[in-house]
């Protein structure tokens, strides 16, 4: 589905009026159905939207691994996306009954709530090096395709100590961590050996998908919040902020980057 679209505008430069074409990002309501019921409505892209569904729900802890999915399809105008699977039902009822408005534009939903999903500690043996890291958020930025056109998008990459990585972008931050985290699991790929990039700021509900996705590392060039910080310390998660230029700060369990 074509996700820009072009419309006529007038910028106001220099203290002139001029008319211009320019690209803004689409934004629509795409529908997920679990097992025949609709679950959730969410503002999104249009792109990747069985990756996006199933990063949701591993998210949330509806279903607990991808070889619990028995079937994902797009209804032919991209809005709707149904999936079959075998779910942990009473997280699919804190779904609804824990509703709570997360704090990242698109005004997304959680039902994620604190120790409402039990996580095993994070014990990856993962190290990096720091100026390895910090080169990859410089090309994160750089290679921004969608944001570089409209300036509207967050975006989030799951990179490997290999270099191979996965993409997504989305006008909301939890977006794009869910679908590039559906990508990996779809794809068979292992968050767990790789480390999280995103453009946001790592707020609890950000760290604690990478809690739910088993992610080592995560790195932004924002700051994080205390309640992220919180998170990332009980659960074994390396946070890193402010990653610019040659500089970066390490919140908690810092060993892994060297």
């Amino acid at each position: 589905m074509e996700v820009l679209k072009h419309i006529q505008i007038v910028r106001f430069e220099d203290g002139e009026r001029i008319e211009r074409e320019d690209v803004v990002i689409l934004e629509s309501r795409v529908n997920f159905y679990l097992n025949g019921e609709k679950i959730i409505s969410t503002m999104c892209i249009p792109q990747n939207q069985e990756a996006h569904m199933v990063g949701f729900l591993l998210s949330e802890g509806v279903i607990e691994g991808i070889e619990n999915v028995q079937s994902v399809e797009v209804s032919e105008d991209g809005l709707s996306v149904s999936m079959q699977a075998k779910i942990n039902s009473n997280n699919l009822k804190n779904l609804y009954k824990e509703k709570t408005l997360v704090s990242g534009c698109g005004g997304g939903v959680t039902g994620n709530v604190e120790n409402s999903v039990q996580v095993e500690f994070n014990t990856s043996p993962i190290k990096i090096k720091g100026e390895w890291v910090l080169s990859h958020v410089k090309r994160f930025y750089q290679e921004s395709e969608l944001y570089l056109q409209t300036g509207c998008v967050h975006k989030a990459m799951l990179l490997f100590c290999d270099d191979s990585s996965l993409v997504s972008e989305d006008i909301g931050r939890h977006n794009a961590i869910d679908k590039v985290c559906g990508m990996a699991r779809m794809q068979g790929r292992d968050p767990n050996e790789g480390i999280l990039i995103v453009s946001g700021r790592l707020s609890s509900e950000m760290v604690t998908k990478a809690v739910m996705h088993h992610i080592p590392i995560v790195i932004s060039r924002t700051a994080p919040t205390f309640l992220g910080v919180q998170t990332a310390q009980k659960h074994g998660i390396t946070l890193c902020g402010f990653a610019r230029g040659k500089n970066m700060n390490l919140y908690t369990h810092t060993s892994r980057i060297c």
